[in-house]
């Protein structure tokens, strides 16, 4: 099962290996700077290699950096837009150099320009990257607040369709499950699952971020909780993560740290859920 934690590369980016490995887990997700502003990566070329040689040797992977908070594809606000590809081109950049297979990103809020609109802003936007050979941006499924997009399937499948990248999905759980999408029980988990197939298609699905909620279905509430310990509950994630199509995609958990539980604890309750 691949299954990690979003980990700090405080230090040093190479740092990020050894505490995923304090997790136990094989995979994982880092930021590649401060996601609360406006900042380019800053690795040098040394804590690269140390990051890409021990991932190899202790075979953690796939990696997924987590693009910036600020950044908003769907905008219509020029200078957003044109920051937010600034952003997302060094992101991808980033990737190359760290041999980190995806970026993921949120679709943003197409504020006022209507969701067709903001469909066609984060598309093009997206289209202007050049994006490295062995890298992936995936799009991100949303909890559907305000003018934001992707908490709709079909607003993922929009973006796939218009854009001439060759993009790829990323399921957060506790977001699709606050944007109306029940995962409560195994029933509802197959029957999301096969409405995503039947809309975007499962053959696009790279990672999925493993969380539980703290709010009910449907609230549009981002607040996740340990897995099994929410409103998506013990059913639900076992559902998620015996389900077929999913044996070899990542599990990346975004589970909080509280109640004396942390990443090591959703890691290993996920492996327990998945071996029942």
């Amino acid at each position: 099962m691949h299954i990690g934690a979003h980990t700090s590369i405080a230090g040093g980016v190479y740092n990020a290996v050894d505490e995923q490995l304090e997790y136990d887990g094989n995979c994982g997700q880092i930021f590649s700077h401060s996601p609360q502003v406006w900042q380019d990566p800053n690795i040098d070329d040394d804590e690269a290699e140390q990051f890409r040689s021990l991932s190899e040797q202790e075979g953690v992977g796939p990696w997924v950096i987590h693009s910036s908070y600020l950044v908003n594809l769907c905008t219509p606000k020029d200078d957003l837009r044109a920051k937010s590809i600034d952003s997302m081109q060094k992101e991808v950049d980033a990737a190359a150099k760290l041999d980190i297979e995806y970026v993921n990103v949120h679709l943003g809020a197409h504020t006022g320009a209507g969701v067709e609109g903001g469909l066609d802003n984060a598309a093009s936007a997206l289209d202007e990257l050049d994006i490295p050979e062995g890298v992936t941006v995936l799009i991100e499924s949303d909890a559907g607040s305000g003018t934001k997009l992707g908490g709709d399937f079909e607003h993922l499948a929009g973006v796939l369709e218009r854009s001439e990248q060759d993009l790829e999905v990323c399921l957060d759980t506790a977001h699709a499950f606050a944007a109306g999408y029940d995962l409560s029980t195994a029933e509802g988990v197959a029957e999301t699952f096969e409405e995503f197939d039947d809309i975007v298609g499962l053959e696009t699905l790279s990672c999925v971020h493993l969380n539980d909620s703290k709010h009910e279905c449907g609230t549009n509430k981002d607040e996740h909780a340990h897995l099994g310990e929410g409103h998506i509950g013990e059913e639900g994630i076992e559902a998620v993560v015996s389900h077929d199509a999913l044996a070899d995609v990542p599990f990346v958990l975004e589970t909080p740290t509280e109640d004396g539980r942390g990443f090591a604890w959703n890691v290993e309750r996920a492996r327990e859920l998945r071996a029942r």
